[in-house]
């Protein structure tokens, strides 16, 4: 569904990210991990068409790209939830929700109900601020505009990042279930090893922009990927 093969990236004369490969197939969660700094969110903008790449190759649904905006790659179906939500916190939970209907045909300009199944406090906040939601709240809120797209790849950034377990699980679910659908192909960013083992179908441990380790969890260990993330944060 989407593939990186040997791409690289600057920022202005800094190399960040130094030929990473990567596949994400739909019906599978694949997992990019690292420390701090290692290229992951620099990676998921590349992705979503936030930055072009320098090198390498950039396939979506089997078509070969060459620079693509962000808002052409959410036409093309790419949804992005980027780390630290940004959301928009003087809109409220249904205008934040309504800026995906821009890439949208006119007659799918709807807030899907499955969204407020999955996450019912959006529909019973729908007219409060998007600022004045808890942090979890607007992590879902967040994932809950990625959506409206109906995605075909969905981009998730670090989502358990400063939330609460009972949201963590709550996200969770929702990641596993757009899973099993096996319509989506989901990118996921994540450092909580736990949370991305259980959901992953393939990872990639990036360190100093590069792919060091993975591939598909049939063919991984969990204690040996666990102790090689751990290394990497001990160096």
């Amino acid at each position: 569904m989407i593939e990186a093969e040997n791409v690289t990236l600057h920022y202005g004369g800094s190399q960040i990210l130094h030929g990473v490969s990567l596949t994400a197939e739909p019906g599978q969660v694949t997992c990019v991990m690292g420390n701090n700094g290692v290229g992951k969110t620099s990676l998921m903008n590349l992705l979503a068409g936030r930055h072009p790449r320098s090198d390498g190759e950039f396939r979506l649904m089997g078509e070969r790209l060459g620079r693509v905006s962000a808002q052409e790659m959410a036409r093309r179906g790419v949804g992005y939830v980027p780390q630290g939500r940004a959301i928009f916190p003087m809109l409220s939970v249904r205008e934040n929700l309504e800026t995906g209907f821009g890439c949208l045909p006119r007659g799918s300009r709807k807030v899907p109900d499955e969204i407020f199944d999955s996450f019912p406090v959006l529909a019973e906040m729908a007219h409060r601020r998007g600022g004045d939601l808890s942090g979890g709240q607007q992590q879902q809120l967040a994932i809950a505009r990625a959506l409206v797209i109906r995605p075909r790849v969905l981009l998730m950034d670090e989502p358990t990042e400063g939330i609460q377990p009972n949201i963590i699980a709550q996200i969770g679910q929702v990641i596993a279930a757009l899973r099993d659908q096996g319509e989506m192909a989901i990118v996921l960013v994540e450092q909580y090893f736990d949370f991305a083992w259980d959901l992953g179908n393939r990872f990639a441990l990036m360190e100093r922009g590069a792919v060091v380790a993975g591939g598909p969890k049939a063919g991984l260990r969990r204690e040996d990927l666990h102790q090689r993330l751990s290394g990497l944060a001990a160096a």
